[in-house]
Parts: structure tokens; sequence; C-alpha cells
């Protein structure tokens, strides 16, 4: 079947394309802009130029306007008259097939939009049978609206024209099938085979959960990229891969860690994401039960990122979507030591900026805000690591004694 993300790991030069509309601002596109450029890096390809607009809306036709589209074309020549081919439009947002086919019938390139890229990332990523599966799930759900765009031949019969008269072939005579029909029985032939098999994992990963014995669970959670995997190695002395990628961790992973007398589970997720395509998240349910059976949410913040507080908004309304609003939850803020800020100069009367703001001031803030139940930390630096095991060995042994009170796990250690 014909590819429709790109399908290895390999060097592509890109362009990327936004709008700035009503609801979104110059400033807002730019960041989105900003991760999805990161996203690309991710998966292989190196951004070369960006396009913005602005529209009242995305167009129905060719998303952006016909200016714009004829100004990417002749961007995308004249690289290939310089010897410096352009591999891929991406665009920002999902594409209908409409869109799609009319774009890549204007542009003559490869069209992604975010949704088919980070559907590339996490094939790319996935390491066991059940993340492979939900990828393979979520990808055929992506390309199950778009089939007439994958093919060329779609209006080809199988069969004849029927038996009054028609054109087919001896021996081929009747109703007949078109490609594309023959494609669609194809893929959910497919996805009710994944989906079974998808159901049979979560049997086996049911089990597993239920042999972990009286334990308390503990899961990492947060936006993609924010030190999850480097945290998990610190308290369980693991080897979880993690590098500076996004979607580094797919497979959820858990360990047993033990602090003091007390042993508990951890678990390191997946990381959320802006604009998370629905069907990964429909596919990737089963992954994050280790979230929804979880006592302690520990959600990791990249107090770096310039734009954290939407991230920590992000992963809020993910947690609230997965119904898990009511588990207790901590915030990590990590990444302490790549904290930078402007100070303003004394005369500069204009309003105080989010990167005018000092560490120190912006600890304050948090700590007010959340009752102290903040945590500063840099795990790379294993900056105030001590303090986290401290914190988490309190929280642990209260809900540990709250929910197991006859468990002969914990023993009395001088305080």
């Amino acid at each position: 079947m014909k590819e429709f993300v790109i399908s290895e790991a390999k060097t592509e030069s890109a362009i990327l394309v936004g709008l700035i509309t009503n609801r979104q601002s110059e400033e807002k596109t730019n960041e989105y802009l900003d991760e999805l450029e990161f996203l690309a890096d991710t998966a292989g390809a190196v951004t070369v130029k960006r396009f913005t607009q602005r529209m009242d809306g995305p167009s129905s036709v060719t998303y952006i306007g016909k200016g714009k589209l004829e100004e990417i074309r002749d961007f995308i020549k004249q690289e290939e008259d310089n010897d410096r081919e352009i591999g891929m439009v991406i665009f920002d947002d999902e594409l209908t097939a409409k869109q799609i086919r009319n774009i890549e019938a204007e542009l003559k390139v490869k069209i992604l939009d975010r949704t088919s890229l980070i559907l590339d990332i996490f094939a790319m990523r996935a390491q066991t049978a059940e993340a492979k599966t939900q990828v393979e799930i979520a990808q055929y759900r992506y390309m199950l609206p778009r089939l007439q765009r994958l093919w060329t031949h779609l209006e080809r019969q199988a069969g004849g024209s029927g038996g009054g008269g028609g054109k087919g072939s001896v021996g081929l005579r009747g109703p007949g099938e078109t490609q594309l029909e023959m494609d669609r029985r194809i893929i959910l032939q497919r996805l009710s085979l994944l989906k079974q098999r998808l159901i049979e994992i979560e049997k086996q990963k049911t089990t597993q959960r239920k042999n972990r014995g009286r334990l308390i669970r503990v899961a990492l959670v947060g936006y993609t990229n924010v030190g999850k995997s480097t945290i998990m190695n610190l308290l369980s002395k693991s080897q979880v891969f993690a590098e500076n990628k996004l979607f580094a961790t797919l497979d959820t992973t858990v360990r047993k860690v033990v602090i003091d007398n007390l042993p508990f589970l951890l678990a390191d997720t997946v990381g959320f994401i802006r604009k998370l395509p629905t069907d990964l998240v429909d596919s990737f349910k089963s992954t994050l039960d280790e979230v929804r059976e979880a006592d302690l949410l520990v959600h990791v913040v990249d107090i770096s990122h310039p734009d954290f507080e939407d991230q920590i908004k992000v992963v809020d309304r993910t947690l609230a979507d997965l119904g898990c609003s009511d588990v207790p939850q901590m915030i990590i803020f990590n990444k302490v030591d790549a904290y930078t800020w402007i100070p303003k100069e004394e005369d500069d009367l204009t309003p105080i900026q989010k990167e005018n703001i000092p560490l120190e001031e912006l600890k304050k803030t948090w700590m007010a805000k959340l009752n102290d139940n903040c945590l500063f930390i840099s795990a790379t630096q294993k900056q105030n690591i001590d303090e986290l095991r401290d914190t988490l060995y309190k929280k642990v042994r209260e809900l540990h004694v709250q929910k197991y009170p006859y468990n002969d796990f914990l023993y009395n250690i001088e305080e």
C-alpha cells in the first residue's frame, strides 16, 4: 500500500506551514511551529523555512490561500533549481483528504500534517507488541477517511459493470468492486483483528497488575520531553531510554522502587502534547491504564520551557479526559539548571513579562499557589533529589497506611 507518512528516519528537507487566526495569535502560531519543528527533527527531517498566513480560518480546499500556496510552490522550485530538494511540506493542523489532494497537485511534493507526523514518530518509537498494535490501529483510523488520496487507480473496477450489457471482461461480469472499496474492506478487517489482539494483550497486562501485590502505584505524567524518564532512572536506578527528543518513551515502564523501608511501584508513561490526535488518545488508553490506576500522579514540568504554563494546562486537560482529575497529584518542576530570565531595565515601565521573572520569585509564586505541593529539581544535575525522595516517601507512606492499614510491608524505623 502506498505510504502516507514518513516510513523511516532519514534526513529530508521540510517546510512548515501554520495559520494566524482570530483564535490563534502570531505568538501562539510561532510556538506551535517551534514544536512542529521539534517533531520534524525527531522524525528525521530538517526544517529549511516556515510560512504563515493570516486568515479567518483554514480554507476547506487548500488550508491556506491560493496566493500563499503559489508562494510556497515558487520557493520549492527555486530550491530545486539550486539543487536543494524539498522533501515535504508539513502543516500544523490535521488536513482532510480533499485538502491534501489539492495541495499535492499544486506543490508536487509529499504533504504531511501534524497528526501524520506524530503517528510516524510513534511508529518509529514503538518497541513492544502492545505499542506497535496501538500505533497500527491509530494509523489505519487516520488512513480510512483519506484512502482516496492514497491511490491513483481508485475507480478501476475489480469486477465487471453488470450483466446488462456492461464492459466487464469475460468471467468478471458482475456488480464489481472498486479498489477503494476493497481497500476499505481490507483495512476494516485488519482493524478488527488488531483490536482483538489488543484486548488479549490488555488481559495479560491486567493479570500482571493484579500480581504486583499490595503496593502503592505512582505514575510520572507530563508533557513530552520534560525529563520523566531521567527521573525514573534516578529513583529506580534502572536504565529507561531517555534523550532530548519528543516521545523518547512510548511504552509504559513500571519499576519497583524502595525508599528506606517503603516499596512502591513507579510508572513512566508516554508524554502528552498539544493537538494530540484523537485516534492516538483512543488507541493508547490501555497504555494509560497505569495512569488511571495510580494512587499518586507526579506531574513533571519543564520549568525552563517558555510555555510551561500552557503545557501544564494541556496535561491537566488530558488527565481530566482520562478520568484522573480526582487522583492525588504533586508537581515537580524539573530543569531548574536550564532556567533563564531577562532582568528589566530600571527605566522600563512596560508590564513585567514571564521572561522577566527570576527563578526564586517563580518558586515562591508556585509554592504559594500549590500549598507547597511542588518541588524544584534538576534531574540531570541531581539537584534536590534527596528532597524529592523524602517527599515521595512521606506521600506514599501516607497513602499506603490509608489503603493497606494491616499490611506488614512497613516496619518501624527511627525518625
